[in-house]
């Protein structure tokens, strides 16, 4: 139910009344209303704590002021706004006194709800408050156009306040906007809070960002300018790479920066841990999120890609094995067939699993061969994807828990490679497919021991078809329970792996594992590894063994990482509540 002011008036008692008692109270629509006299005027406010909703009328006035004592939060009774911003503005109402004596508060001229809760909105980004953002979101995605607004607001938010360029925040923000229509309806505001949360703690402290801009009649084409971007990237001139993206950008040739930008990122072997490969899919796909007109923020790119550290500087890549001489063969080879236009049709699983290899020259081996049999770009890229989530379904609670983060890596920049290719396939985005496979490699121990697969011995067993489907309801509630309990890793894949075999659909099972992450106070690999997992799932065919390991590693890697102490779930419920104009505080007297 809305809570916006209407039009009305109420009449809440006699003037006589209001001087005996100092106060009255009574309820303009949904909202409870709180009449003072301040001096010797009349102030109405609303009768709740915009904070947790504590009754204002068992606050204090003095000064024009209203204190609530719950918190201490102070409020102007003139305009409900707050001295102290984490507890949000009260609605303030127009009281009068009429001809008969009694005390009429009605609304005051309505503003534009769009309009309003989109400057509060920004008002908590800007100084990061989860409980505006919260009520900010779940008005927006109430009104027409608004879920976009709050998109738009918060990648110009995240673009213009961070000097630093495109971060963690601008990522969860893109994150969450590519699982929302995965999510029960319920859940989808709650995504968006989490989202806009992470991106104005992640950009608090930064300077601003005050890019270069566009070339003024520069005349000159998106392949010469994108061509110097490159170049300037090789030599880490970030102005000059900002600057000819920047103009590349006006023009609007998005095809050809996309494929430009792809091919500066694997100029370099795994730049900078796979994340500034992954940062720059996930600006293309915000772009399609809220359109080209917002295409200036992939000039925030520039300073990662330009400091970025390059693999083939490290010394994993280099001993025991030469991986870089290894995969540059490799690129070579594929460099000369023509893959974006391959048919395809080879057994993907098959060489998702012999990616797994503990020899670098089987992994490349294995690439070359499905490459030689018509395999589709796509197909080679999914086939590391999956690689790369069977390294998280195996890996062993043994290891160091830090290490969740290194498979992570390795998964997320490979769906960030599959995603890439799905969208805009080209010759030079096949480099990052041998990256991937070679980083899956290099995390081979830490499959060392391997966690057993659940419910299968080998990798060729398939889902029991005897499990019933009153299974399916106890697997659903054993994966709900493991979020409780610390540690609960393999219990939580065993969850999905029996819930899917027993006939569960994968999008209950994701439902599922998105609403789990919406109780947590989540970290930023939390919110990439189950986006990534819900793409790579959704890769394969409903009810594949594939689809159902995909998104067994992803719960194990929720599981490993709960519970919190859930401070931002209980703040959302908070802003529903008041929302709905429900009373959060009871009195037991």
């Amino acid at each position: 139910m809305q809570t916006e002011p209407v039009t009305e008036c109420v009449d809440l008692g006699s003037f006589e009344q209001l001087q005996a008692e100092g106060r009255l109270t009574g309820k303009l629509g949904a909202l409870p209303v709180l009449v003072v006299v301040d001096g010797v005027e009349l102030a109405a406010i609303e009768d709740r704590c915009p904070h947790l909703g504590f009754p204002l009328h068992r606050g204090t006035v003095h000064d024009g002021m209203i204190t609530c004592h719950w918190h201490h939060a102070r409020f102007d009774l003139a305009s409900g706004c707050a001295l102290d911003p984490w507890a949000d503005d009260a609605a303030a109402f127009d009281a009068s006194v009429d001809a008969d004596g009694r005390v009429v508060v009605s609304s005051r001229r309505p503003v534009d709800p769009l309009e309003r809760w989109q400057r509060r909105l920004r008002d908590g980004l800007e100084h990061e408050l989860p409980l505006v953002l919260a009520k900010s979101v779940h008005a927006l995605v109430e009104l027409p156009g608004g879920a976009q607004r709050a998109l738009s607001e918060a990648f110009e938010f995240g673009d213009r306040n961070r000097a630093e360029g495109w971060g963690s925040g601008m990522t969860v923000v893109t994150c969450m906007a590519n699982l929302l229509p995965h999510l029960q309806a319920g859940d989808q505001p709650a995504a968006l809070i989490h989202a806009l949360t992470f991106l104005a703690r992640d950009v608090r402290g930064h300077a601003p960002r005050f890019g270069q801009p566009p070339m003024v009649a520069a005349g000159q084409t998106s392949d010469r300018l994108m061509g110097w971007y490159r170049a300037f990237v090789e030599t880490r001139n970030t102005d000059g790479a900002e600057r000819a993206l920047a103009t590349a950008v006006e023009g609007g040739d998005l095809a050809t920066i996309e494929r430009s930008m792809f091919a500066t990122l694997t100029d370099h072997v795994y730049v900078d841990g796979g994340h500034s490969l992954d940062f720059t899919n996930k600006a293309f796909e915000a772009v399609g999120h809220v359109g080209s007109r917002h295409a200036a923020m992939l000039t925030s790119l520039v300073m990662q890609t330009c400091q970025a550290e390059r693999s083939e500087e490290t010394s994993e890549w280099q001993h025991p094995h030469d991986l870089v001489t290894l995969g540059d063969s490799a690129k070579r080879h594929l460099a000369e067939l023509d893959l974006v236009d391959a048919i395809g049709g080879i057994d993907v699983a098959r060489l998702g699993w012999a990616l797994l290899s503990d020899d670098p020259a089987e992994v490349v081996t294995a690439l070359l061969a499905a490459a030689d049999d018509g395999a589709a770009l796509e197909e080679l890229a999914r086939a590391v994807a999956f690689a790369g989530a069977l390294r998280l379904v195996r890996f062993h609670t043994n290891n160091d828990p830090g290490d969740w983060d290194t498979v992570h890596h390795t998964f997320t920049f490979a769906n960030a490679v599959h995603q890439a290719v799905v969208r805009r396939p080209s010759p030079a985005i096949v480099r990052g497919i041998v990256d991937g496979a070679l980083r899956v490699y290099l995390d081979r121990f830490l499959n060392v021991p391997a966690a057993r697969l659940p419910g299968a011995t080998k990798a060729t067993e398939t889902i029991s078809e005897t499990t019933t489907a009153t299974t399916t309801t106890a697997r659903l509630d054993d994966l709900a329970a493991c979020w409780n309990i610390q540690g609960a890793v393999d219990q939580a894949g065993i969850a999905v792996w029996g819930a899917l075999g027993a006939g569960t659909s994968r999008s209950d099972v994701i439902v599922a594992l998105g609403h789990a992450l919406l109780q947590e106070d989540a970290g930023f690999h939390w919110y990439q590894s189950i986006e990534a997992g819900v793409r790579q799932a959704l890769a394969w065919p409903e009810g594949s063994d594939e689809a159902a390991l995909v998104l067994v590693g992803v719960a194990r890697f929720l599981a490993a990482h709960t519970p919190t102490r859930r401070e931002l779930a209980t703040i959302t419920r908070t802003a529903v509540r008041l929302r709905r104009g429900e009373s959060t505080f009871e009195d037991d007297t």
